[in-house]
């Protein structure tokens, strides 16, 4: 196992990879490691969802044994513009024009409309060196307002969104040349051998009917998808038994709490009550610190401080009360543990490598992940017997 020791300062937050333990604070320990691709960026463009889900299906090409491939968020970013625009219209002006989607929607693209790899679409026709979709969204906002108005989608309609999404993205190859071999995107995604109907997405909760397929009612989830429903526990059984089994997990889920810090590598989700068992200095400064300040500054004390304990009723809540949202896709590929023998999910964000010193990557508590998920996809094979049995899985 690998130790990775977090310890932090009065004024600054350090990293390192160790054999010891240097300093009080977090230090984690990993207990699985998964095969992943290398960590991208997202950049200014509110992509998360096709990072995240590329980053799973390059582990799953990795897992299978089918070699290490980089594919192309951007291509199908490109076709899920076209299909939201679509969705817009014929919800009379009252679909999701935001960036945001999920997961299942680019299993559903790779299925019905193939995948490229990055090295023959990388998606940026403009002059810049990483995605900025600020301009490409304000046009896409326009035309589909227009085509309402119009109440028409003219021919002239799909030039011009196709003009639009090739002036800013690059025209989409009908071949391409990949490792010596010609292909389209359809006999591309044929060629990786990898079966989008395995891949399922699971939530938990309470006010859908567990082991059935329901439809949560975030606003990325634009085209009704249906989630399999279980309880909490069982939904954190199964992204434990698919780390532990050597597959990797789409996490959906809420990183807008303080408590989540990229900067720090660390997102918990801390019970801010109780100081008592904590050094004076730790309660002093804690105590000082305005009420918006307290969980960005937790994660900068020297001891760990204890997490609620998330039961199937506090997820709820914050799902109910709109604490917890739909904000960001990231791809679990491990497990970790701090010196108190406390969990953490180790997670590879899609922020670059240069926002922390860890690579992209950072460890996510398990009361966090039991609070803050949505979602998740994982591949049927990786869930356990019982719950896919539950389920009607096959």
């Amino acid at each position: 196992m690998k130790k990775r020791s977090i310890f932090f300062s009065v004024t600054i937050a350090l990293f390192a990879i160790t054999s010891q333990v240097f300093g009080q604070g977090y230090v984690f320990t990993d207990v699985v490691v998964n095969p992943a691709t290398s960590v991208k960026n997202q950049a200014s463009s509110g992509t998360c969802w096709s990072y995240a889900t590329t980053a799973f299906i390059e582990a799953e090409l990795l897992r299978t044994g089918k070699g290490d491939h980089d594919l192309s968020e951007m291509y199908v970013a490109r076709v899920n513009y076209a299909n939201r625009m679509n969705d817009n219209y014929l919800r009379r002006g009252e679909g999701n024009l935001g960036e945001g989607s999920v997961a299942h929607m680019f299993t559903n693209i790779f299925r019905e409309n193939g995948i490229i790899p990055q090295e023959a679409y990388n998606g940026i026709n403009y002059d810049s060196k990483l995605n900025n979709h600020k301009e490409l969204n304000k046009y896409v906002n326009a035309i589909s307002t227009a085509s309402v108005e119009l109440k028409q989608k003219s021919p002239e309609y799909y030039k011009i969104v196709n003009n639009l999404l090739d002036t800013y993205l690059g025209k989409v190859p009908d071949k391409f040349t990949y490792r010596g071999k010609e292909y389209t995107p359809k006999s591309f995604a044929e060629s990786l051998g990898l079966n989008m109907s395995d891949y399922v997405e699971i939530t938990s909760f309470s006010h859908i009917p567990f082991y059935k397929e329901s439809v949560i009612e975030i606003p990325d989830n634009w085209d009704f998808g249906r989630y399999y429903n279980v309880p909490l526990d069982e939904f954190m059984e199964v992204i434990n038994y698919a780390l532990n089994n050597g597959y990797t997990v789409c996490w959906d889920g809420d990183v807008s709490e303080k408590g989540f810090s990229h900067k720090n590598g660390v997102a918990i989700n801390p019970e801010i009550t109780d100081l008592n068992n904590y050094a004076d200095t730790d309660r002093a400064r804690f105590e000082k610190m305005s009420t918006d300040d307290k969980y960005g500054e937790i994660l900068k004390f020297e001891n760990i401080f204890p997490e609620v304990k998330v039961t199937q009723d506090i997820r709820q809540k914050g799902y109910e009360t709109f604490v917890t949202t739909d904000d960001h896709l990231m791809l679990l590929t491990g497990i970790a543990k701090d010196q108190k023998g406390n969990v953490y999910y180790r997670t590879k964000n899609s922020w670059g490598t240069e926002r922390n010193k860890f690579g992209g990557y950072l460890n996510m508590s398990e009361s966090f992940v039991r609070a803050k998920s949505i979602s998740v996809m994982v591949h049927k094979n990786s869930i356990p017997k019982a719950i896919k049995s539950k389920l009607g899985i096959q």
